[in-house]
């Protein structure tokens, strides 16, 4: 058996994964792209949220570095695509970043940076009047959290191909910056109903080209932005986000060949040396036991995966710990929970009660709710 640092923690990567401990940017009230600017590049807050957070040396800390959609040149470097998404796009930006990483590594961390573009579920609220870009000009039939809150979004603008080569060519610059401004490595985010998402799926996939079509074809883009990016920076730098049970929601319904489409997609990542694969256990609300389906599709891509393999939702301490000692995955990550509670790792390890989320401070923009939960 493995020798454990703390709860759902383990040997190869001596520290428990952390997924959404994101920094919150203070957002000006009128939407004033100045002062977002500002606060984008000098980090300040978001430096205090990482020394809150207690980062020590059993910690790995996913902090949401967001690509965005930003495809027309005179592009917005703020909130475009998603109201709280960012870039390193500027030089000011990678040095903004740095406060932030470095802040985790003074205290024994490693920070990974999530790339991630919202694609259709996008609102032209935040792209300046203009269409969000999706596989195909199909609506998702979903919320996107805008200015003025959620809103419906619309029917977005098929991509052509020039269109999928350039957000190609703005993923990999993104890994790029991210590794220099100091992150340990870079996640895709091909999960939630998100643009990778998008194309792997017939209900928002009715491309005709190389992208659409069969399986292959769908999955595609992904490969792509994966071998432009492992290009520059490596495999072992890279890891990859999949939601293969995600269905009924985020704009997504799953098909006739989504089973085969993940196995295929598992099967093909066996040729990477990645960090990891990342396992997002969505579940309808309907499921009567949620948390079996999730163990279940673990097992299933354990199976197929050989490389080191994260699973997340639904966890609590012994849950985690015992899908790990039962050797379905190598890690397990935490997402929500880790917002009220910025020292889950020692609540965990002496079985203390967690602190309560509230809900309603999400989308604030400010510090309530995010760096004012008690500690032990």
């Amino acid at each position: 058996m493995k020798e454990y640092v703390g709860p759902a923690v383990f040997e190869e990567f001596p520290f428990l994964l952390t997924d959404t401990v994101s920094p919150k940017i203070i957002e000006d009230k009128n939407y004033n792209a100045l002062e977002d600017i500002y606060m984008l590049i000098n980090r300040e807050y978001n430096g205090h949220s990482v020394n809150k957070h207690k980062i020590n040396g059993n910690l790995l800390s996913v902090l949401l570095y967001k690509i965005k959609e930003y495809f027309w040149q005179d592009y917005n470097p703020i909130y475009e695509g998603n109201r709280s998404s960012q870039i390193v796009k500027i030089k000011e930006q990678v040095e903004g970043w740095r406060k932030v990483t470095t802040a985790v590594h003074k205290k024994g961390g490693k920070i990974f940076a999530q790339l991630w573009h919202v694609g259709r579920l996008s609102h032209p609220d935040l792209l300046k009047g203009k269409l969000a870009f999706g596989p195909s000009a199909i609506n998702g039939k979903f919320t996107c959290y805008t200015k003025e809150g959620f809103k419906e979004t619309i029917t977005p603008q098929g991509m052509i191909i020039a269109d999928v080569e350039q957000t190609i060519s703005d993923f990999q610059h993104a890994a790029v910056n991210a590794i220099e401004a100091g992150f340990d490595g870079v996640e895709i985010h091909a999960a939630n109903g998100y643009l990778f998402h998008q194309f792997f799926a017939k209900c928002a996939n009715v491309r005709t080209d190389r992208y659409g079509g069969s399986i292959a074809n769908r999955l595609r883009f992904l490969f792509e932005v994966l071998d432009a990016i492992t290009d520059k920076i490596g495999d072992a730098k890279v890891a990859v986000r999949i939601a293969p049970s995600l269905d009924q929601t985020f704009g997504i319904v799953l098909d006739d060949e989504s089973e085969a489409l993940y196995d295929s997609l598992a099967g093909k990542l066996n040729d990477y040396q990645l960090a990891y694969l990342h396992i997002s256990g969505f579940t309808q609300s309907s499921v009567e036991d949620p948390m079996h389906l999730v163990l279940e599709t673990a097992k299933h891509f354990r199976s197929i995966y050989k490389g080191t393999l994260m699973v997340n939702k639904g966890f609590d301490a012994n849950t985690a710990n015992q899908v790990i000692l039962d050797g379905i995955a190598a890690s397990v990550s935490f997402g929500e929970v880790y917002i009220g509670n910025p020292n889950l790792v020692e609540r965990f390890a002496v079985n203390a009660q967690l602190n309560c989320n509230d809900r309603t401070t999400y989308y604030s923009g400010d510090a309530k709710g995010f760096t004012n939960y008690s500690f032990l």
